[in-house]
């Protein structure tokens, strides 16, 4: 029986890894052997599938469970048994030329066994802005000399809130020759003062007047990329919302989600004599009793 090891081919030794860290893997291993950047290469094309098939099973934590229990019998088994069996070899070539001394044997043991450096894990701030076109921002931070160091980060478009970029072997250095450890960045995206994140939408607030909100109009408010007029409906409430499709977030797919902006009925502080006789002529003629709705 053939049991392909998802987790090998996400570039990892066992399967104790987090669902956080299957993600980020895959996000990387699937910009590099992505079709489009590799056309006409057959190889790559088969690493894509290979790397997709092992994260649609894993990100399914029911299948992943099932995975979990053939890869521990059939394949966790099997690693362990090679270790045991290199251990073992250590161990008689060691006895063969130092006899039975274990604290030699210990620390040849040591020296042969190479160890992975500890993963670094940070977060940096990047506007709406740049998260939504990409750029390039800088870490700066101390190595284990007491130097430092700084490291660019590409920030890829529409990037979620929240989500990790991986970068390899740029964390604690590895022991006995092991690979050093990787730098995990988690990007926290900061709202701007119109607008804010959710998911895929962007939220907006729009202030009207009250002569606005009874005759209807158009207004024009600033969206991620663009200008955008919209058209207020006659008796509009505050509380009431209007969504602009396809003008929120990138959706990761070539879509964008929605622009949804939350209406504010604003009141003047501060009115004229003109207009104090306007609204005192309008109290007299309406019959409208705000405190008669019914309010849902």
């Amino acid at each position: 029986m053939v049991i392909k090891d998802y987790y090998k081919i996400l570039g990892f030794d066992s399967c104790k890894v987090s669902a956080e860290e299957i993600k980020v893997a895959y996000r990387e291993l699937a910009k590099k052997y992505h079709p489009d950047v590799n056309k006409n290469n057959t190889k790559a094309e088969a690493r894509f599938k290979d790397i997709s098939e092992a994260y649609n099973t894993l990100s399914d934590i029911k299948q992943r469970r099932k995975y979990d229990r053939i890869w521990r019998y059939y394949i966790g088994r099997k690693i362990k048994q090679e270790q045991k069996n290199k251990d073992a070899k250590i161990k008689d070539f060691i006895k063969l030329f130092f006899g039975e001394g274990k604290e030699e044997y210990r620390d040849i043991k040591s020296k042969e066994q190479p160890e992975k450096g500890e993963n670094i894990y940070t977060e940096i701030t990047a506007s709406l802005t740049e998260a939504f076109y990409g750029g390039i921002k800088e870490i700066k931070f101390k190595t284990v000399d007491n130097g430092s160091k700084v490291i660019k980060v590409k920030i890829p478009a529409g990037i979620r809130n929240n989500e990790k970029i991986r970068l390899i072997n740029q964390g604690k250095p590895g022991k006995n020759g092991g690979k050093n450890g990787d730098l995990l960045i988690k990007i926290k995206i900061k709202n701007m003062a119109n607008l804010r994140l959710d998911g895929i939408n962007l939220h907006t607030d729009l202030p009207i007047s009250p002569w606005e909100s009874a005759l209807s109009t158009q207004v024009k408010i600033n969206g991620l990329d663009e200008e955008i007029t919209i058209d207020i409906p006659k008796g509009i409430q505050s509380g009431e919302t209007i969504v602009i499709p396809e003008k929120g977030y990138k959706n990761g797919k070539g879509g964008r989600g929605d622009l949804i902006a939350h209406i504010k009925i604003m009141i003047p502080q501060d009115v004229n004599e003109e207009e104090i006789k306007l609204f005192k002529k309008l109290k007299e003629i309406s019959s409208f009793n705000p405190r008669k709705l019914k309010i849902s």
